[in-house]
């Protein structure tokens, strides 16, 4: 049945709904544990139960993210070795030492202070119990570090030499692979984009519940701290984006001219294409809406800068350019309504109507899940853009994969979308049901925090929460 299949195109398939169902998980937990870790401090600092009970609630549905986000992560190991084992043997000596540090650093960091932070507050006592939240949001930090420099050295390799078995091995030192071209700006930007999700997953549910009651404290703390972080991390992160943007241009030029659908050599300066249809057939953009030079200008910081199209390299070293053109559209247009929504949050602070704004609280509402779709769509342009390389520039796609027979790589695939969307179905339900159910004061703990009758925030299922946010 699928014998007449791609098999190389059915295992790009699989490690990319395998890799796209993972990233969500680490994009919130990233984010969530530096929040935990403010709010622990805050109750320390303050006295302030709304801050400890917004802790715990949080507490509940990091631990749920963070186990999906390692169940999620194993199966990526399985098909380096099943589908790109040539991958595997010729990049082994470079991204293996880095994905071993990130192991016995990060991996091992959180998993030593993990169950101190769910379960220890009674038995270690609240100051140690903090510095162990602060340990997980570190660990969650450095994992990222880690991830981030074995990809980027992928992106813009460095420091590398070849050896007698024709595998990539360190030449330059450590450092130099490790700190390669493009790896700081992904960091930043990258780990900003986590920061993002998860203050506007926050946002979404204290709007939620000021929707449900507009006075209630949790909801309220929430809610502010959330427009709070978008208002100063979103013109941050549009910042980010363009030092990356510019990175990019330097060492990726295909990637750049593809995203920007710039089939053309522009020697006058270049347009910047707002909207339109990628035609790779008659290599151009139909309908184009564009703003004139402005390309050159943002790149440049010229606008009558040239700037070469994909017609300057050869066909078979170009990246797909309808994909990255509309995945780097989406990106770019949630950045900017992330942008607007903390703009309108600053707003609403400063007029004094934050908390009874209803409209406010729909768009917050609404964008809860713009943070995932932001980063999916650019991990999309990302590694899309690497294409046709696995490293890039010197490893192509075709000669990284295993010998694979195509049925068996589309009944691994088949095996994984029903499972993924079984398991982690069910777990993200669960989610949406804690986020729903609210923060529950007085609840019976064996923490030894404080203990104290009544709840709030207990309106709205499951169901409805994401029928709303969907």
């Amino acid at each position: 049945m699928f014998d007449s299949f791609d098999p190389i195109i059915l295992a790009r398939i699989q490690f990319a709904f395998t890799v796209s169902f993972h990233f969500i998980f680490p994009a919130f937990s990233i984010g969530l544990a530096s929040y935990l870790a403010v709010l622990e401090g805050l109750w320390l600092r303050t006295k302030n139960m709304v801050y400890l009970d917004l802790f715990k609630f949080w507490l509940k549905i990091f631990a749920v993210t963070f186990a999906m986000g390692v169940v999620s992560g194993i199966v990526m190991s399985y098909q380096f070795g099943t589908n790109w084992a040539v991958f595997s043997d010729k990049t082994g000596p470079i991204l293996g030492p880095l994905l071993a540090y990130e192991v016995l650093t990060a991996f091992f960091l959180e998993a030593g202070f993990l169950g101190v932070m769910l379960f220890g507050m009674s038995k270690v006592g609240p100051k140690l119990h903090f510095a162990a939240t602060l340990m997980v949001a570190v660990g969650t930090f450095i994992s990222a570090f880690w991830i981030l420099s074995a990809n980027s050295w992928m992106q813009t390799p460095q420091g590398w030499g070849i050896n007698d078995k024709g595998q990539f091995v360190m030449v330059d030192g450590w450092l130099s692979v490790i700190f390669n071209p493009s790896f700081p700006y992904r960091l930043v930007h990258t780990v900003m984009g986590a920061y993002l999700t998860t203050a506007l997953v926050v946002g979404a549910v204290g709007a939620w519940h000021l929707l449900k009651d507009n006075a209630e404290p949790h909801a309220r703390k929430m809610f502010a701290m959330a427009m709070g972080m978008i208002m100063v991390v979103a013109p941050l992160q549009i910042l980010a984006g363009d030092e990356h943007g510019l990175n990019t241009l330097e060492y990726q030029p295909a990637k750049i001219m593809a995203m920007e659908g710039h089939y053309k050599n522009h020697p006058n300066g270049a347009p910047l294409i707002l909207f339109g249809i990628p035609n790779s057939a008659e290599r151009r953009i139909d309908y184009a809406i564009e703003i004139p030079k402005a390309s050159s200008l943002i790149l440049k910081h010229d606008m009558n800068a040239p700037l070469a199209g994909l017609e300057s390299m050869p066909l078979d070293k170009q990246p797909p350019v309808a994909i990255l053109f509309w995945s780097f559209r989406v990106m770019v247009g949630l950045g900017l309504a992330m942008l607007a929504l903390g703009i309108w949050g600053l707003i609403a602070r400063v007029r004094g109507t934050l908390y009874n704004w209803v409209w406010l609280h729909r768009l917050a509402l609404v964008m809860g899940p713009a943070g995932f779709v932001a980063v999916i769509a650019g991990w999309i342009t990302t590694e899309v853009g690497r294409q046709p390389y696995t490293v890039y520039g010197l490893l192509r796609t075709v000669d990284s994969a295993s010998p694979l027979a195509a049925p068996a790589v589309a009944a691994s695939l088949i095996a994984f979308v029903v499972v993924y969307f079984a398991v982690f179905g069910v777990g993200t339900w669960y989610i949406l049901k804690l986020m729903a159910a609210g923060v529950h004061v007085g609840e019976a703990e064996d923490d030894g925090a404080p203990i104290r009758t009544g709840g709030v925030g207990s309106a709205g299922s499951a169901h409805e929460f994401a029928e709303q946010i969907a």
